[in-house]
């Protein structure tokens, strides 16, 4: 069920017999010069709407604009600052929890939002107002995605192109997949792990992190070999990873709200 479509009188059956929502999130930021900037919040409501369609449970609007500005350098990047991204989500969680939410799973597809709703998710709980948890949909399937892939990144490589490719391909500059592999970091682990030669300073120097954009590091914006994707790979992957989201729903809405609450002081 999708919250946006839905009459208000046709929600109160929902809110009298359910207690968890699915929170799509994401990011509008440079996905290198092959995939748009709405990469991340279209996987993020990809995988929401799916879920929500398996299941019966109900999904939220999706939060396009998250925490990016380690992507400020390229045309377009869109962010807001952490602070007001953490007072947001929680604001209209709280919003959630007045009509009976008291369990929520945001499905996160940009990692510079997870520190910030791991934040949220542990003031809700602190507070015991609700559980919320936060989901990456690549980590969990991440021997799925080591198997498809030879040389993945965390941004903009084969993982997130497939994805794309699968739920718009209309999107994808196949023609420029070439140039997305040989114009970032193809080899992402070697490279943090010193076994390649940077052409700037490395990214990493005794154990310090060295970088605080990804400019620092790619030229292109991306990381990993983009040819290696395919439209059916990214179906494969996502409907992996749908199904991991339905079965974090199902053991959500299942436990006990109390053995979720915060246990009892020493």
């Amino acid at each position: 069920m999708y919250l946006a479509d839905e009459a208000w009188p046709d929600l109160e059956t929902y809110f009298a017999e359910e207690s968890l929502a699915i929170v799509p999130l994401g990011s509008t930021e440079q996905h290198g010069p092959h995939l748009p900037l709405a990469t991340d919040h279209l996987i993020a409501e990809g995988l929401a709407r799916e879920a929500a369609e398996r299941s019966g449970y109900l999904c939220t609007p999706t939060v396009n604009v998250g925490v990016s500005p380690h992507h400020r350098q390229f045309h377009g990047t869109m962010w807001v600052d952490a602070p007001e991204f953490r007072d947001y989500v929680e604001s209209f969680t709280r919003n959630l929890t007045y009509h009976g939410i008291d369990r929520v799973v945001y499905v996160n597809a940009h990692g510079g939002n997870v520190e910030h709703l791991q934040e949220v998710g542990r003031r809700l709980h602190a507070d015991e107002t609700a559980f919320c948890v936060e989901w990456m949909w690549d980590e969990s399937i991440p021997d799925l995605v080591d198997d498809l892939f030879e040389h993945n990144g965390p941004h903009g490589g084969p993982k997130e192109t497939a994805m794309i490719q699968h739920l718009r391909p209309e999107l994808v500059h196949d023609d420029r997949l070439d140039d997305a592999a040989e114009g970032g970091v193809r080899e992402f682990e070697k490279y943090f792990a010193g076994e390649v030669e940077p052409e700037g300073r490395p990214p990493m120097v005794n154990g310090a992190r060295t970088f605080y954009d990804a400019r620092d590091n790619s030229e292109n914006g991306v990381f990993g070999d983009q040819t290696d994707a395919t439209a059916a790979k990214g179906a494969e992957l996502f409907d992996a990873a749908s199904e991991q989201l339905v079965q974090l729903c199902e053991w959500l809405a299942d436990a006990d709200y109390e053995a979720l609450m915060p246990a009892d002081h020493v």
